[in-house]
């Protein structure tokens, strides 16, 4: 059965790498294609972002006054509120980390017992004197454990990217989406943001850090041929993932 499994993976591999092949020479000389704008809420795999809810309020206001419970002012914002509007996040990512964590531990026992008197006497004569009855038992243990582990890791990123409203939750809060694609020669960066967004944290020129999103979701990468140079075989990978040693 485990034979059987691995040859069909082997098989599906070798034509995955048949197809990926044929579109690689089909594309020789030309750049990446740029993919369509497209729906968000149309794609594969989206899903409505469902969250703990407070209970609604109802909105009111005096009948001789201006003000209402929803109101964030009372002039026309022009920030971005609804389904389809647009706002532009900044995207800041400069994560540092360092930790190193070492460990020893030490263990040693020893332990013996001896027999005399007619025992003693008895084993010697037992054994022919091959077993000195004093040094009868005679036990010695140890254990000795050392670690070491470090990680160092810098990562910075700073851009911004526009993206829409895809949904409006149930008490105000936003979910947003955007997608960027630049191609330079014959690489092209791709750049996703997504998350929830209080409309308080979108400042007054329409932008919003991306500190303030909410089950961020931010993914910088790209597809091309400086790409593809960096990425393992098809082969590699399948050996790397059914190889035991």
């Amino acid at each position: 059965m485990k034979t059987f499994k691995i040859a069909t993976l082997l098989t599906l591999t070798a034509a995955l790498g048949a197809c990926n092949t044929m579109d690689r020479l089909a594309n020789v000389g030309n750049a990446p294609v740029l993919t369509q704008i497209q729906d968000p809420t149309t794609l594969a795999g989206y899903q409505p972002v469902r969250m703990p809810m407070p209970e609604p309020m109802a909105d009111t206001y005096q009948s001789n006054s201006l003000y209402r419970t929803s109101a964030r002012g009372f002039f026309k914002d022009e920030r971005a509120h609804r389904v389809g509007d647009i706002l532009t996040v900044k995207v800041t990512v400069d994560d540092r980390a360092k930790i190193s964590n070492s460990s020893n531990r030490n263990r040693s026992s020893t332990n013996s017992a001896g027999m005399g008197g007619i025992f003693g006497s008895a084993v010697d004569n037992l054994s022919g004197g091959t077993i000195d009855p004093s040094k009868a038992i005679d036990l010695t243990s140890g254990i000795n454990d050392t670690g070491a582990g470090s990680v160092n890791r810098s990562e910075a990123l700073e851009t911004s990217i526009a993206a829409v409203i895809t949904q409006v939750l149930p008490n105000g809060n936003l979910v947003i989406e955007g997608r960027q694609e630049v191609r330079v020669n014959f690489e092209v960066r791709d750049l996703i943001v997504s998350g929830i967004v209080r409309p308080s944290d979108i400042q007054a020129n329409n932008t919003i850090a991306s500190t303030k999103i909410a089950e961020a979701r931010i993914s910088y990468g790209g597809r091309g041929q400086i790409t593809d140079v960096q990425q393992p075989r098809y082969g590699q990978q399948v050996l790397d993932a059914i190889l035991p040693f």
